[in-house]
């Protein structure tokens, strides 16, 4: 049987409250929040949602982006892998957890329907980003030394063969 071991989860929904910066003793960065997922299912009624409240766990650079750029009821892209862990609590009982630990937090509103304090975030952000960052359409853009836009007339260049004779293959 093959060795086959995949944890790769990829979630969008809103989050429940601001996310708090934290640092741990030796100095990395952390944060934990919540996001609110809609789950649809079929009901006697026709199809209802209902909401499913997801911990998620940021560390290092992806925590400081999401504390600095996101707020309550922001809608939020996670890219990370689910983690359990488990210890004893103060009265021996043993409990349990089950969290996403984020790789990659993205933005995923258009900058008119963000909140207000998200907007000048992102526009901060986009004025110091590196010109290899990814920035959703509608939230800034870089300036001139940023790449083309997908499909544009700067596409790279192929040499063009006219002799099929002369392939290798």
């Amino acid at each position: 049987m093959a060795n086959f071991n995949f944890n790769k989860v990829i979630l969008g929904g809103r989050l429940t409250a601001d996310p708090e910066l934290k640092t741990t003793p030796s100095g990395i960065s952390v944060t934990s929040f919540t996001i609110a997922v809609n789950r649809r299912f079929g009901s006697k009624n026709g199809e209802d949602t209902q909401a499913d409240f997801i911990n998620v766990t940021a560390w290092r650079q992806t925590a400081e982006f999401v504390t600095r750029y996101f707020r309550k009821a922001s809608s939020i892209c996670v890219v990370g892998s689910i983690q359990t862990r488990s210890w004893t609590d103060n009265q021996g009982n043993k409990r349990f957890a089950t969290e996403v630990v984020a790789d990659e937090a993205m933005f995923v509103d258009a900058k008119s329907e963000s909140p207000a304090a998200v907007q000048q975030a992102a526009a901060a952000f986009s004025q110091h980003a590196p010109a290899a960052s990814y920035m959703p359409e509608g939230y800034s853009s870089y300036g001139a030394e940023a790449a083309p836009a997908f499909g544009a007339a700067s596409a790279p260049k192929f040499e063009e063969i006219t002799d099929d004779d002369e392939l290798p293959f």
